[in-house]
């Protein structure tokens, strides 16, 4: 009877887990036991907050890697000056209202005038003066995206008109004077008959109706900055309406064709000097050979706002990664020792320990730029001061978890059986404060990340250069002008604010997933 019983076989179907108080995260049997790593993954993909968090950290990483590579007009090094401060733009997508270069505005009647002139004036490729507003509004460089109603306000005798509007932040650049070589001049006039687009149009006079004769975009005749006609023999006022026609004020030939250059500089005849009124918007193509596209805008400077929070992403995080290394070793081998041999050893390193933890960060931070990055580089003497202090907190991890583990019955099971302290130390107790070091390393890049940006927003340190900068920078040179521009202020705060909720909420997720006493449940 014994012998049957010993021959028969239960099917695998008619097992069942039972388990008192706790659910077990493996429904089946394994003919594997599963690994310490694969455990951990199965238990941070269950917590969806980390899971998202990764996905967004990834997500920006990908950005700061592929905008160069997508950008294959230029790199970050490509500036225009003309172009700072620009609103995102474009060019298809300006067509459905969605990156038009567009800023919202309140123009008064002067103001509004001058702007749709730019339009007008961009119609009038031979300088003939009959172009009307009709034409103008309708012309592809006229910055005018929107003109609402007119509101009247009286000011004494007088009635004030302003217009809520939307205007093309680069069209409004209009035109401006160059001073170009007679080459260059021929350069672009066969560029002209190539493409079909007019670069070069009539300089204007400088008499008491140019209202200022620095700005190009003044054309028309005006008195007290108010567009006059002068065809009656005596200047009328013009006001903005329907059928409004500009009374040109430009420079003209004897035989009245108008002036596209005047001679301001010796030399040959390949080098005398052109001064020259140029429509900006298709000069930059001219020279560049691309319409202006900037799908964040343009910084303070005029370099691609995309292309510049690359790289201040990529300079932040190789900054905080590396930071979080060097840590990682430093804190994990000083805790390790401090709190394996205890006592006398403890004692003197703790001591150590604290009096750096003393040192006020931003201290240390400004002596080291003053006195190592003229030496050194900038870079580098931030790098020595983060490294200085900043692996005592993982070491203090470390240290209490060793203290925790290091008299657990499996340590002193492999001490008895002639385990090496060495041994002790990294192969039974460190694996138990792996989660906590991750998780404290992990924490570690946006702390770097926030005070990095600390430094430079505070001026401390200088990482912006023409090849890179830093998303500290970029907040610090719009902390002046951000009510005027937001999206400069908007961009390098949504990515810092983005990166420090991320990767707090991904280091949460890998302290429970490597924490050995949850192996095998499920939370």
């Amino acid at each position: 009877m014994a012998e049957n019983l010993q021959n028969i076989q239960i099917p695998r179907e008619k097992f069942e887990f039972v388990n008192h108080g706790e659910r077990i995260a493996d429904k089946k049997f394994e003919d594997k036991p599963i690994g310490y790593f694969k455990d951990a993954w199965i238990r941070f993909r269950k917590n969806k907050a980390s899971v998202v968090a990764a996905i967004v950290i990834i997500a920006i990483v990908l950005f700061a890697f592929l905008m160069p590579l997508l950008n294959t007009n230029y790199d970050s090094r490509f500036m225009d000056a003309f172009y700072a401060k620009k609103a995102p733009r474009q060019t298809f997508l300006r067509q459905f209202g969605i990156m038009d270069g567009g800023v919202e505005r309140t123009f008064a009647e002067k103001g509004l005038i001058k702007a749709v002139a730019i339009g007008i004036a961009a119609e009038d490729v031979n300088g003939t003066g009959d172009i009307t507003l009709e034409q103008g509004l309708a012309s592809e460089y006229q910055p005018m995206l929107r003109i609402g109603q007119g509101v009247e306000k009286k000011r004494g005798k007088n009635v004030d008109v302003t217009y809520p509007g939307r205007i093309d932040a680069y069209l409004e650049e209009g035109f401006l004077y160059l001073s170009i070589e007679q080459s260059e001049y021929q350069k672009i006039v066969e560029w002209e008959q190539a493409t079909g687009k007019k670069v070069l149009y009539p300089l204007v006079e400088d008499n008491s109706y140019n209202m200022d004769p620095a700005d190009a975009n003044c054309w028309y005749k005006a008195k007290k900055n108010q567009p006059v006609s002068t065809a009656s023999g005596k200047a009328k006022e013009i006001r903005y309406e329907p059928g409004m026609v500009l009374e040109d004020n430009y420079k003209r030939n004897p035989d009245g064709t108008p002036k596209y250059y005047e001679m301001t500089g010796g030399g040959t005849l390949q080098t005398a000097q052109y001064k020259v009124r140029v429509l900006y918007y298709n000069y930059y193509q001219y020279k560049n050979g691309f319409e202006p596209n900037y799908i964040l805008g343009t910084d303070s400077q005029g370099y691609d706002m995309a292309l510049r929070l690359a790289g201040g992403i990529k300079l932040s995080l190789m900054v905080a990664v590396f930071v979080s290394v060097i840590n990682f070793f430093i804190g994990a081998i000083y805790g390790a020792v401090e709190g394996f041999y205890g006592r006398t050893t403890d004692i003197v390193m703790q001591r150590i320990a604290e009096i750096l933890s003393g040192m006020p960060f931003i201290v240390v931070a400004t002596l080291f730029q003053i006195h190592l990055s003229n030496r050194i580089g900038p870079i580098p003497s931030l790098l020595f001061a983060f490294v200085l202090t900043g692996w005592i907190g993982t070491s203090d991890r470390v240290r209490t978890q060793f203290y925790r583990f290091k008299n657990q019955e499996y340590v002193m099971a492999a001490r008895t059986l002639g385990a090496r302290d060495r041994r002790l130390i990294w192969k039974h107790i460190f694996p138990n404060s792996l989660g906590t070091i991750i998780t404290s390393s992990a924490l570690v890049i946006p702390s770097v990340i926030f005070q990095e940006s600390m430094l430079s927003y505070l001026g401390i340190v200088k990482l912006g250069s023409a090849g890179s900068t830093s998303l500290g920078t970029l907040l610090s040179d719009a902390s002046s002008i951000w009510t005027n521009y937001p999206h400069l202020m908007i961009c390098p705060a949504v990515v810092i604010s983005l990166l420090m909720i991320s990767f707090n909420l991904f280091g949460n997720g890998l302290r429970d997933a490597f924490n050995p006493s949850l192996r095998g449940v499920e939370e």
